[in-house]
């Protein structure tokens, strides 16, 4: 990039400090910068390739903080980026260096490739393949550059869908990983917007039932040099460093950002929500040694929460940083990209990766934090999903159940508690009856409702369930950390042999296993969430921290040989849970059942009888039932035996009650239209699910 571009002759005007980014009016760009520290800020042109710097400008006017200039004539596609003046002080928190191009916080597009140095000789990762590719042509890619972008679209009738929450049902996914192993799809749009667009994949969504689908991060990322050496990626993205423009790797060659607002038009029409994965609580700058990119060099004491040593970061999310949100123009950054998501992008929801860190005053969480409530009161965003990751690293990082009003939260203790009781551990039950009706014990104040548990036992960050029945520990090596890298606490159970094997006993048991775990988060009072590829198999052979790994591993499975059987299993559950309102009630159920009431729960022991104390106190214990009764709409009864002896269950009422047999995990039976269930009594194999109807019309 040459040091001394061509004099500009361009006529600037001064233009507006409103909006903040590039704003094309139809006659030229409006550029507006914040930056409360800087002395002197530099709008740098580059040709269409992104190669050569051809106009440096200064922007003429400093208005509220805002560095702002309105160029005439400069039009949709223009590839700029800035260079900003100030003071290089690290003790008192100022990083300002002019000899660095730095991206704009409110691009709408990126173009190019991140290059850390020399020696990766123009490392890029493939439009859609997903695949590494070195091309020494791609040498002068020092830094992306951002892109004038007009945001027009054309939605038709199309709006957020606005499904209830007692109604919703989460599939966790990735961008790429969903359509990289379609070979029915054109190659250019495997593992892109695109190919997550095509019906042929929308259609296996509908197929089996999801109603929303929550995407891990698709903001504007890039991989950090220390995996490039490794000839690893990425593949996650939790390294935002652009919160208003779609990660370039998930858009066509072409590299339209309408493919995103494509691919959610279409999902729409399916009747599918978009949740994204957002990552608000640090940048991919990383610590103080890390690279200057963007937010760093425009403004460090403002974007950054600094430590007692300003030269240092107070970081309370283990990756280098944490965003300062009490500075007023950051805060109204992260307001902005979410509104944009949500009025542009026409996106129905969020999941706030490492939430606590949005709602801190450095070593203090507050519920009542400025962000919160600016997203309750804000006409926009209070009727859209917010989802929190309710914890971060710093003191006092784990909130969960403390989030405010109106926020649902991903409910690790869920997935650990059932886990556990799979898997047969002592002194379980009652953490299980607890999360079976919606965590009430952590969630039932201030009005919250079930549906603010998501329940899940499985995520992107962790064992696939695959793995979770096939391996007791971690298999991490490819990541190239010594296996030191991921969870070790993973409440996994093999079965009698580590990984993959013949032995049908075993694999009859896995089988099993997978069985119980999903239908016990799909029957859970709450909010299920399914993770991409559970609903078939999908193996990391043992890998429980993918997050860097670009290959197949991560990849969905649309082969022919697939597991159809537990895929039909996982669709026909889903359909119980939809076609009975037992489990999407949006109030909590009482504590016990009573004949008069519009609907109850009670907790049975296996002869038929109340359980009590001394029942739930037992460590041994692992067999009990859960009757719901709703008025008008019947019983059903949820049957769980973990023990590895079978176990006989007394049914409920008088001796010509009929019940109806809904699902099966010995059987693989999940069928809502039900077979009649003729004896008082019902036996359970050992670990074993089943699910009971008693009509009120039978």
């Amino acid at each position: 990039m040459p040091t001394s571009p061509a004099v500009t002759t361009r006529r600037v005007l001064p233009g507006s400090d409103r909006p903040l980014g590039a704003t094309w009016d139809g006659s030229g760009t409006n550029f507006a910068l914040f930056s409360a520290n800087a002395t002197k800020v530099e709008l740098c042109l580059f040709d269409d390739r992104g190669r050569r710097e051809i106009e440096r400008i200064t922007l003429p006017e400093f208005s509220h903080q805002i560095w702002h200039g309105y160029l005439p004539e400069v039009r949709p596609g223009q590839l700029y980026g800035y260079r900003v003046h100030g003071p290089y002080a690290p003790e008192a928190g100022h990083r300002f260096n002019p000899n660095k191009l730095l991206l704009d916080p409110y691009a709408l597009q990126h173009s190019g490739n991140l290059r850390w140095h020399d020696a990766m000789h123009g490392y890029r990762v493939g439009h859609s393949r997903g695949d590494l590719s070195f091309d020494r042509r791609d040498s002068a890619f020092v830094m992306p550059k951002c892109v004038v972008v007009d945001p027009a679209y054309t939605w038709g009738s199309d709006r957020r869908l606005e499904t209830r929450w007692p109604e919703a049902i989460i599939y966790e996914a990735h961008v790429g990983g969903m359509t990289l192993g379609r070979e029915d799809l054109p190659h250019k749009i495997r593992g892109t917007f695109e190919g997550l667009a095509d019906p042929r994949t929308i259609d296996r969504l509908v197929d089996l039932g999801v109603t929303a689908i929550e995407l891990l991060p698709v903001q504007a990322y890039y991989d950090e040099g220390h995996l490039l050496e490794k000839d690893l990626a990425n593949w996650w993205g939790y390294a935002t460093l652009g919160f208003f423009a779609p990660a370039q790797r998930y858009l066509t060659p072409n590299g339209d950002p309408n493919e995103f607002k494509l691919m959610v038009h279409r999902l729409h029409e399916a009747g599918i929500e978009v949740i994204l994965d957002v990552v608000y609580n640090h940048s991919a700058e990383g610590n103080e040694m890390g690279p200057t990119l963007s937010f760093r060099g425009i403004d460090n004491a403002s974007y950054y929460m600094l430590g007692d040593d300003p030269r240092h970061y107070y970081d309370t999310t283990g990756c280098g940083n944490s965003l300062n949100l009490s500075n007023s123009r950051v805060l109204q950054m992260v307001m902005d990209s979410l509104r944009y998501w949500v009025e542009t992008c026409h996106v129905d929801g969020f999941r706030f990766d490492l939430a606590t860190t949005l709602g801190r005053q450095r070593e203090t969480f507050s519920r009542d934090a400025i962000l919160y409530e600016a997203i309750r009161q804000d006409p926009v965003l209070q009727t859209v999903k917010m989802i929190a990751e309710p914890w971060d690293t710093g003191p006092d990082g784990y909130q969960l159940g403390n989030f405010p009003p109106v926020w649902a939260e991903w409910n690790d203790r869920y997935r650990d508690n059932l886990r556990a009781f799979w898997k047969g551990d002592e002194g379980t039950m009652r953490q299980l009856s607890d999360g079976l009706l919606g965590s009430p014990g952590t969630f039932d104040h201030d009005g919250r409702r079930p549906w603010a548990s998501v329940n899940f036992v499985t995520a992107h960050d962790g064992f696939t369930l695959m793995d979770l029945v096939s391996y007791d520990h971690k298999h991490n090596e490819a990541n190239g950390e010594d296996n030191r890298d991921g969870h070790d606490h993973n409440l996994s159970w093999n079965c009698g042999v580590e990984g993959p094997t013949d032995d049908p006993e075993i694999n009859a048991l896995r089988d099993r296993q997978r069985r119980n775990m999903i239908a016990s988060v799909l029957l859970s009072q709450g909010t299920p969430m399914l993770l991409m590829g559970d609903e078939h198999g999908r193996t990391q052979d043992g890998n429980n921290n993918t997050y860097c790994q670009p290959g197949e591993i991560n990849w969905l499975d649309w082969s022919e040989d697939r597991d159809h059987g537990f895929e039909d299993f996982v669709r026909g559950v889903i359909e119980i849970r939809k076609s009975r309102p037992h489990f999407t009630e949006p109030y909590y159920l009482h504590d016990r059942p009573d004949s008069g009431a519009a609907r109850g729960a009670g907790w049975l022991h296996p002869d038929g009888r109340a359980m009590d104390t001394g029942d739930w106190e037992d460590p041994e214990a692992r067999s009990t039932g859960l009757l719901i009764q709703l008025a008008g709409q019947g019983s059903v009864l949820l049957l769980v035996n973990a023990d590895h002896e079978p176990c006989s269950f007394q049914l409920p009422g008088d001796a010509d009650r009929v019940w109806h047999r809904l699902v099966d995990t010995d059987s693989a039976l999940a069928d809502p239209r039900s077979n009649r269930e003729d004896r008082g009594s019902v036996e359970l194999p050992g670990r074993t699910l089943v699910l009971l109807e008693a009509r009120d019309d039978a």
